[in-house]
């Protein structure tokens, strides 16, 4: 029996399944939209209305993962750090982005982010356009975020 078609098989019926990984079938692991539910993000470290959808993780010994998030106008991030950085493409809308100390940037479809390992940042929508990002991380030690306080008003800039 052909070995790739038994993998190709044992995949097609794990779609959208963790447990099955490109590193254990040597085939690519497409999951497809809609099999993994939309989260609000948790209010202790977004404030207004935010949505994650299309979560990933990569298995072991790679450590990158995402999602994209979409910010209602006015929505943002609390002030957080990655220990190896992180990216965000921005897909939709006008965002900000800010690193602590430096002057808030304006964020734009076909911008890409970087955001530097350990530096204190946020990142949401502008006051009256909603935004959409892809943003990526890697973890170390199991750990991609570390959150901290949510920022004031006048740090946001209304």
């Amino acid at each position: 029996m052909n070995v790739n078609w038994m993998r190709a098989t044992a995949l097609a019926l794990t779609v959208g399944m963790s447990t099955i990984t490109a590193a254990q079938t040597g085939a690519a692991v497409v999951t497809r939209v809609g099999t993994q539910p939309s989260s609000a993000g948790p209010e202790q470290y977004f404030t207004g209305s935010v949505r994650v959808d299309s979560r990933f993780q990569a298995a072991s010994p790679a450590r990158v993962g995402g999602g994209i998030v979409t910010f209602e106008p006015g929505a943002h991030t609390a002030w957080h750090t990655h220990p190896l950085g992180q990216t965000l493409i921005v897909t939709a809308g006008v965002g900000r982005v800010q690193t602590w100390g430096d002057a808030v940037q304006e964020i734009r479809p076909g911008d890409v982010v970087w955001i530097p390992p350990g530096a204190k940042h946020w990142h949401g929508a502008s006051p009256t356009v909603g935004m959409s990002h892809v943003a990526i991380s890697e973890s170390l030690n199991g750990t991609s975020v570390e959150w901290m306080e949510k920022l004031g008003r006048e740090q946001y800039g209304q």
